[in-house]
């Protein structure tokens, strides 16, 4: 129980936060990236490089599907550093339904290699 002269404190979500609490208390964060492997590293470089080629081409559902699930690519790489399984699974189904379209670009040739494709 709270009387006026007392500050109310509300904490919400600390999940990825740093606090301390108490006249003396210090807090410290230490973040890092997560390690990644050298095939992660260039699955991680192949996919940025194919989302700025997927710029320059005419947008459709199938683009965009494909923009979206390299944007999950390369946030998974970049917070866990790999992309799981599933999205690798993922990601080849759309690489190949989108082959037309992607044949133009290099860039898509080297995520397929890196996914195992052709």
């Amino acid at each position: 129980m709270t009387t006026a002269d007392e500050p109310g404190v509300s904490i919400g979500d600390v999940s990825q936060s740093t606090f301390a609490i108490g006249s003396h208390a210090r807090a410290v964060s230490h973040r890092h990236a997560a390690p990644r492997g050298a095939s992660d590293e260039e699955l991680l470089a192949a996919v940025r490089e194919l989302r700025a080629d997927l710029r320059r081409a005419r947008s459709t559902a199938q683009i965009r599907d494909l923009d979206a699930t390299l944007a999950d690519t390369e946030d998974e790489i970049t917070r866990t550093g790999t992309a799981g399984a599933t999205r690798r699974q993922r990601l080849r189904e759309l690489l190949t339904d989108a082959q037309s379209v992607l044949a133009l670009f290099a860039s898509a040739e080297a995520v397929a290699g890196l996914l195992g494709i052709g």
